[in-house]
Order: C-alpha cells, then sequence, then structure tokens
C-alpha cells in the first residue's frame, strides 16, 4: 500500500468524475426521485463531496438515514454501491483483498501433473489476478463508477482508521505480488457513524463532515407517505407525531426513521387509518426494541403518547 501521512493536510482536490447534479437543489431532487428526502444541508454537503472528492463523514444517532443516503447516492449516479461493514477487530486483510487458497492449489497440481517442475516459476503463478480476492476496499479502487461506504466506522479500531488514511490518501492500494493497482475514477467514500466513540481527528480532517439530524415533522410525514404510500395522510402524521415524542424520552434506543417507518407499516397490516392506543400497544415492538423503553413508554400511558 502507498504510504500515507495521517498529520498532513487532504492535499490537491481531484473531482470525483461520476456523473454529478449541477446544484445541491439538483441533487436533492434526483435523491428524491429514488426515494430519499434529504434536507438542504445534507444535500449541500453530499453535492460538494462529490465535486471537492472529499469522503463524506456522516455522525448522527441510529437510524437517521446514513446508510441510506450512500444507497440512493448510488442510485443516482449509476454506481455501485460497495459497503465495507465495520466491527471490533476488522483489519487490513478484511478489507483489502486475500488469495483464493484453493483455487491455487489446485493451480499449482494441475501444473505440476503438466510436467511444471520449475519451483520459482510454479511460486510467480499462483500469485496471478486471477487467483486474487477483492474486498471492498479494492473492488471500490478498481470499480469504473462506485460509491464506498465505509459503515460504522467508530466500531473499527484505532489501527483500522489509520490503514484508512494511507487508502484515502492515494486512492491506490499495492499487492506486494501484483503491483501497484491505483483507481482510475475514485470512487466517492461515505462513512458513517453512531458516535459510539470518538473517530481521530486525523480521518475527520481529511473528510466533509454532518451531523445527520432526526427529521423535521414534516419531513418525516413526507418520508412515511414516500416509502409507503398505501398508508394514509392521517396515519402517516400520528406516527410521525408519537415518534417524536418518543424521542424527547429518556429512552435507550429512540426511534429512528427506519422503526417509524415500520411502525407505520405496522398499523397499516392491522387495519389502521390512525393511531390508537390499542392498537399502538400491540406494534411497540416496531418502533422500540429494548424492554426497558416499552415499559417506559406503558408507564407514561400510551393515551398520555398518542395525545388521546
Amino acid at each position: 500500500m502507498a504510504p500515507g501521512h495521517a498529520g498532513d493536510p487532504a492535499g490537491p482536490v481531484k473531482e470525483i468524475t461520476l456523473e454529478q447534479p449541477v446544484s445541491p437543489a439538483a441533487l436533492a431532487d434526483a435523491l428524491a426521485e429514488s426515494g430519499y428526502l434529504a434536507d438542504e444541508g445534507l444535500a449541500t454537503v453530499a453535492f460538494l463531496a462529490g465535486k471537492m472528492g472529499r469522503p463524506l463523514f456522516l455522525e448522527g444517532d441510529a437510524g437517521v438515514g446514513k446508510t441510506s443516503l450512500a444507497q440512493a447516492l448510488a442510485d443516482v449516479q449509476g454506481a455501485e454501491l460497495i459497503r465495507l461493514q465495520c466491527y471490533e477487530g476488522l483489519d487490513s486483510s478484511q478489507a483489502l483483498y486475500d488469495w483464493d487458497f484453493p483455487r491455487q492449489i489446485l493451480h499449482l497440481r494441475a501444473a505440476e501433473a503438466a510436467g511444471e517442475h520449475d519451483a520459482e516459476t510454479l511460486e510467480a503463478s499462483l500469485y496471478d489476478r486471477r487467483f486474487l480476492l477483492a474486498r471492498p476496499l479494492l473492488r471500490a479502487i478498481e470499480s469504473p463508477r462506485a460509491v464506498l461506504l465505509v459503515d460504522e466506522i467508530d466500531r473499527a479500531d484505532d489501527e483500522f482508521e489509520a490503514f484508512l488514511l494511507e487508502v484515502f490518501s492515494e486512492n491506490a492500494i499495492t499487492v506486494p505480488e501484483i503491483g501497484r493497482i491505483t483507481a482510475a475514477t475514485p470512487p466517492l467514500i461515505i462513512l458513517t457513524s453512531n458516535r459510539t466513540r470518538e473517530v481521530h481527528d486525523a480521518l475527520k480532517r481529511r473528510c466533509l463532515y454532518h451531523w445527520v439530524e432526526h427529521p423535521s415533522y414534516e419531513r418525516e410525514v413526507a418520508i412515511i407517505r414516500t416509502r409507503l404510500p398505501e398508508v394514509t395522510e392521517r396515519l402517516a402524521r400520528d406516527v410521525a407525531e408519537a415518534t417524536a415524542r418518543l424521542r424527547a424520552l429518556d429512552l435507550l434506543k429512540p426511534p429512528g426513521v427506519a422503526e417509524a417507518m415500520d411502525w407505520a407499516s405496522a398499523l397499516h397490516l392491522l387495519g389502521a387509518r390512525e393511531i390508537d392506543p390499542d392498537r399502538a400497544a400491540a406494534t411497540l415492538g416496531a418502533v422500540l426494541k429494548y424492554r426497558e423503553d416499552s415499559d417506559r413508554v406503558r408507564e407514561l400511558t400510551l393515551a398520555a403518547l398518542l395525545g388521546s
């Protein structure tokens, strides 16, 4: 891998050459057509990330639409979405590439059966590109059109952050047995974090940053109606209002947009055209994911929560 320096400034700007809308408003419109309703701030920073060739770092509570934005941007640009899910213990080999050992063994046996016994020649033939298994980072480097989603970077280790800095600084990877592989078209990189820990400033400095808020009431209603057109306007408004009240409580896991949509869908499937305490109680598992949260809401009484 090409060496990088975590403390360096971001370096010269290189515009990503994926097809880009001509303005933040045009990008917001294109995202809306794909089913993702971005507010002005999010549309602007996503537009600038593409134009400036910078990774986009998104932080916010779980369920506010960070991951969905990457999919929507890929849809808008006709690009491949490549996802790297982060977790504790993730290392470079799992993110970059690996060698297809079983195929190498079969190749070795076939070469020996064909009469090839020169050790140096056999070894060289084992490290051919056809035996290289591309993991997400290498796939993104080699793809002619890609959005790379590095999801939940806060779950990875500090060492992996430093490794990502090297990749981002050069948009290139060196495979010792093959050589340097450079992106012909750098991928658009989206990093997300639920802020379970602080990500180092060195990584953030290379990115454009945006905190993704829970949507406003009207925007959440619009999201529910866009994604679930079968849900009535009244039910969408009731769910958005009740979800906002749940977020104001001291819950272990405040519901996100995804949970609000699940709740609206569950209520609709039960025949609801508006929310009521009985159906809300029966469907709490769609919006609350911890027993303690469900107990707390029931203690406050659903009728009060729903404004009944």
